[in-house]
């Protein structure tokens, strides 16, 4: 089993994020090529970034930590021989990438039996580093680091929701469940993909509710959302431990308000 401190593991994510940030920067506004990885008529890009972050990503894992797993979103799983697996996603958010838009990040998580340990969201093009595990969430800048947290002052009414798109949400009980919840808070936007999570974390963002996830989307933000003291939950109240819905939310009586509105959805 590997052994290591806060700091240490605080050091290697910021390893992470510079060895992810050499493949995806020098690719971003670039004009790449774009493959489709859907079938039929849906469309779920990546890019050579994509592809290159995580090759890189998982060569510094597997030369760091030979023991831990790793899981990503595009090349098969590596099993472990340790309590520790780390989870990838090294463009999410591909569609704002391609589109130029610099609200796709770079995550890394960190599970401990399977559960969200550690995790890490960063953005190189505005130089945004979103670290949060073992109590403490902090974003990282040239400039300097701040602790954050998130904002406790907001009811349903008042709150802010974000979600990546409305798309995500099967027509139907899921779809009307979100649309009731939307209806109910002050506002609604769509479109920050991870940058949602990692705003309410920061204090300016209530509520990240969203659907049809991977593991990979949601397990690296969780830490950060809670250590910087949200909550995070499936839409039936229960520790996300895959992939499908998920709630984040800036205080426990938003998330039971939340998933009071949600609960209509089977």
């Amino acid at each position: 089993m590997s052994s290591f401190d806060d700091s240490e593991l605080r050091d290697f994510l910021a390893t992470l994020a510079t060895v992810a940030a050499r493949e995806t920067l020098p690719r971003f506004r670039a004009g790449i090529a774009v493959d489709n990885k859907a079938a039929g008529s849906a469309f779920d890009p990546v890019t050579e970034a994509d592809r290159a972050a995580e090759a890189a990503l998982r060569r510094a894992i597997t030369a760091r930590f030979p023991d831990h797993g790793i899981q990503g979103e595009e090349a098969a799983d590596k099993p472990a021989t340790s309590p520790y697996t780390w989870i990838l996603d090294p463009v999410d958010g591909t569609r704002s990438f391609v589109c130029g838009m610099p609200t796709w990040g770079t995550l890394v998580g960190l599970l401990a039996d399977g559960a969200p340990y550690y995790g890490m969201m960063s953005q190189p093009f505005v130089g945004e580093r979103f670290v949060g595990g073992g109590g403490r969430a902090e974003l990282v800048r040239a400039d300097g680091t701040r602790v954050l947290a998130c904002r406790t002052d907001r009811t349903l009414a008042t709150a802010t929701l974000f979600a990546t798109t409305p798309e995500m949400f099967a027509p139907g009980p899921e779809a009307a469940a979100f649309a009731a919840l939307s209806a109910r808070v002050q506002l609604t936007r769509f479109g920050a993909d991870c940058y949602g999570y990692a705003l309410l974390a920061a204090g300016f963002v209530d509520l990240v509710v969203e659907a049809n996830l991977g593991y990979y989307d949601i397990a690296p933000v969780i830490p950060i959302v809670e250590a910087a003291g949200g909550v995070v939950s499936d839409w039936s109240g229960r520790p996300v431990r895959g992939g499908g819905r998920a709630v984040a939310a800036a205080s426990p009586a938003l998330l039971e308000a939340a998933l009071d509105i949600l609960a209509g959805a089977p």
